[in-house]
Order: C-alpha cells, then sequence, then structure tokens
C-alpha cells in the first residue's frame, strides 16, 4: 500500500471507501489484522513512545484521522486523501457489515454506554449481526483481561472495534491479537461514546474546515487542554524542524 512518513510515523493513502474495499478483502484472511488510525496526537505519542510507534507502523493498515496530520504531510512535500473518522465513518460502515453478513462485537465505554449504542445501531441497522459486546472498564492484564479475550474468541467476530482511548487500545491490541479470534480490529477511541449520544459529534462546517479540535477542546477542557494547546504547537515545530532539516523550506 502506497504509504507516507510524517516524523517517522506511517500513514497509508487510503480514503473511507478504499479501508471498506481493504477490510471486505481482509476480513477472511486469516487475521486479525489491525487498522490503526494516525492523528496528530498519535504521531506525538509516537515521538516519545516507541512501542507505540512499532504498533502504529507494522499495523496492516495506519490511516490518517485528522487534518492536522494532512497538512503535517503537505507540508513536509506528500499529500493524503481526505481523512477517515470513526466517529463518522462508523455508520457506513456497520450498514457495510449488515449488507455483506459481517458480524461486529463492541468493546470499550461503560456497560450502559455501550447498551445503548449497540441499541442504536441497531435501531438503524436492523439485521446488522453483533457478536457480542463489553464495557471497557475492566483490568486490562491478568484473569479479567483473559475473559474479556474468551469472550471475543468465542465470538469470532469479523470486525471487532475496541474503544480505550490512545494509547491504552493500542497496547491492548498489541499484547493480545495473536490470542483474538477476529477478522479485523479497529482502535476505536470514543466512538462509543458518540454512537450513544453520550458526547456530541462536531458541527459540520467545524470538522470540514479543521476546527473538529477547537470544538472537542471547549466541550473536554480538563482532559484535552494538554492534547491540543500543547500539543498541536509542538507537532508544528517539530513539522518545520523537519522541512529545515530535509530542506524543504
Amino acid at each position: 500500500m502506497d504509504e507516507v512518513r510524517v516524523l517517522g510515523v506511517r500513514v497509508d493513502r487510503i480514503d473511507a471507501p478504499g479501508l471498506e474495499r481493504s477490510i471486505l478483502s481482509d476480513v477472511h484472511s486469516g487475521g486479525p489484522r489491525l487498522y490503526a488510525y494516525v492523528n496528530v496526537h498519535a504521531v506525538n505519542l509516537a515521538r516519545s513512545d516507541g512501542r507505540f510507534r512499532d504498533i502504529i507502523n507494522g499495523a496492516a493498515v495506519a490511516y490518517c484521522d485528522g487534518e492536522g496530520v494532512r497538512v503535517g504531510a503537505w507540508m513536509l512535500g506528500s499529500r493524503l486523501p481526505p481523512r477517515t473518522v470513526l466517529t463518522y465513518w462508523v455508520w457506513d460502515l456497520c450498514g457495510l457489515m449488515e449488507e455483506k453478513g459481517l458480524t461486529v462485537f463492541f468493546l470499550g465505554a461503560r456497560e450502559p454506554v455501550v447498551a445503548k449504542a449497540i441499541a442504536v445501531l441497531r435501531g438503524r441497522y436492523p439485521k446488522l449481526n453483533v457478536a457480542g459486546w463489553h464495557h471497557g472498564f475492566f483490568e486490562k492484564h491478568g484473569e479479567e483481561s483473559r475473559k474479556v479475550v474468551e469472550e471475543i474468541r468465542q465470538a469470532s467476530p469479523d470486525l471487532l472495534f475496541v474503544g480505550f482511548g490512545m494509547p491504552l487500545q493500542e497496547y491492548w491490541i498489541e499484547e493480545n491479537l495473536g490470542s483474538l479470534r477476529a477478522g479485523i480490529v479497529l482502535p476505536a477511541g470514543s466512538m462509543i461514546d458518540y454512537i450513544a449520544g453520550e458526547k456530541k459529534l462536531t458541527p459540520a462546517w467545524m470538522a470540514n474546515t479543521g476546527l473538529e479540535w477547537f470544538y472537542r477542546l471547549v466541550r473536554e477542557p480538563r482532559r484535552l487542554w494538554k492534547r491540543y494547546l500543547l500539543g498541536n504547537p509542538l507537532f508544528i515545530i517539530r513539522v518545520m524542524a523537519e522541512r529545515i532539516r530535509f530542506g524543504r523550506t
């Protein structure tokens, strides 16, 4: 797959239709296969966390989730297709799963929230085959985690969403990928909360103009201020430094 590197992090040149074609191709290829997403926060984490960087760079697919990554790639002389944001894409993806008769499993969020999310999805996609679901508030190591892995193995979903937040979800996937009997594994962040309506989606005009980060910051300032007010400028400084280093001024 054609790819670019943004500050040492691999990003595949693939859009949502391409991701859907790839999923349908890979889902029964003997998986499980990790489809990781890359945004500015991921790139910043990867700079200081070699393990996380190796997970992203070693994924079956690493797709662009953030407008900032597209801008960074452009500043470094490469172009990426439009970003694919799972909180929006999940609806088309579940429609595709329903159409193809493929099964899904949801892992993450609080128990009543994930239950509500499943109900919302079934309301829109009544034939969607939900192989199972489990809340995300369990010990990520030891016996409790092993029981969750076994539950997923028994369900054997074609598509597994894992929403613990970054990088915890990627660490857990890496540690258990070989034991998960799933076709495709998608880190999902807060996707389940958005499906359930616990978090509000960014207005389209802000999302389409690269201001999603600002909307999210206003909604969750205590949780996200470091990520955006420190992380975004740091990312740009690093990109500019790389431009200068390689003479791309």
